[in-house]
């Protein structure tokens, strides 16, 4: 079915650039919530024109359990995931999609989150880790905002909990806002050994209170990111910059930004990164349906394509596919 969305997305549509590269996406969402469904006819309707051949899920809170220990419901999202990626496999699509299932998990449980991990795991052999998202901002203006407020990463319950990652080959996904890098630093200072992906480039905010102050937020997202790069066990995803967090406002525009918009955009978000953390440590993510509020699938990858013109087919592979599929255990 024809959205409004879609509608205004077709007004600037182009052919995929360089459509046999093969790509890892690994950022996506599905729900099945009322009024909000984005399930695999929906994404795979987004993914035609790149060669997408694998996908990961990351959790967005939808179809948890509705009974059994509160603990334990998030594991119904996992149970869902794999259930549409069972439905992709007898289907034949060429997309192995969600390879990775990243699910959720209450760190803040301590040493009690043990038995919710190991449900996680034993419900899909795809289930490669959690994200707790963390994205708290003061203004009511930036939303959303995590439940238990700011410093969640600091908190002695949740890195008790965090310590459980140790030696389950789990990966931690993390979502926060530019301000909160120094909290991941910390928190990746103190854990070397737990594998983290920073989501969304750190999300730099560009509404309310900080609209029009895009220096000032690029100087302090800058500094955290350098600082981040000195953890070796902390690899990035570039994307996420069409959400309306970041306060481009291409979701306000008559007609959605092209390619060649969207690099040029997000150029100087993906240098820095990639200058202290290398292409090994760097991926390319689509983060969709909420980064299509502000660009189709095909214009997004595009521009990720225009960007990357000026790295060698060897680095190409590595933003495109293999860091993603090194990450997050695929291959």
């Amino acid at each position: 079915m024809t959205t409004d969305l879609d509608t205004w997305l077709a007004q600037t549509k182009e052919e995929p650039i360089d459509p046999d590269l093969p790509i890892c996406d690994p950022h996506h969402h599905l729900s099945a919530r009322r009024n909000n469904t984005y399930l695999l006819d929906e994404l795979l309707a987004d993914l035609a024109g790149h060669n997408i051949v694998s996908t990961v899920y990351v959790e967005c809170s939808a179809q948890y359990r509705e009974r059994g220990p509160e603990e334990m419901q998030p594991v119904g999202e996992t149970e869902f995931v794999h259930d549409v990626a069972s439905q992709a496999e007898r289907r034949g699509i060429k997309t192995d999609v969600a390879a990775g299932i990243i699910g959720f998990a209450d760190l803040t449980l301590g040493d009690a989150v043990t038995p919710v991990l190991e449900a996680q795991m034993a419900a899909s052999k795809r289930f490669k880790g959690i994200r707790y998202r963390t994205a708290w901002d003061e203004s009511p203006e930036v939303r959303p905002r995590a439940k238990l407020g700011s410093g969640i990463m600091m908190l002695p319950e949740f890195r008790q909990g965090f310590a459980r990652l140790r030696n389950t080959g789990l990966v931690f996904d993390a979502w926060l806002y530019h301000n909160q890098i120094p909290e991941l630093v910390d928190l990746a200072r103190q854990f070397p050994e737990v594998p983290v992906n920073l989501n969304h480039v750190g999300t730099p905010i560009g509404i309310g209170p900080y609209a029009g102050k895009r220096d000032e937020v690029f100087g302090i997202w800058k500094k955290g990111i350098s600082e981040l790069a000195d953890c070796s066990n902390v690899t990035v995803k570039l994307g996420g910059l069409a959400m309306t967090i970041p306060g481009f406002g291409w979701d306000k525009d008559p007609k959605p930004p092209d390619s060649e918009t969207l690099a040029s955009t997000m150029a100087p978000y993906f240098d820095h990164c990639l200058e202290n953390f290398g292409v090994g440590r760097c991926m390319f993510e689509g983060n969709f349906p909420v980064d299509k509020y502000g660009a189709s699938y095909v214009n997004l990858w595009n521009a990720f394509k225009r960007y990357a013109e000026k790295f060698s087919p060897t680095e190409k592979a590595a933003l495109f596919h293999d860091t993603a599929a090194r990450s997050y255990k695929l291959i």
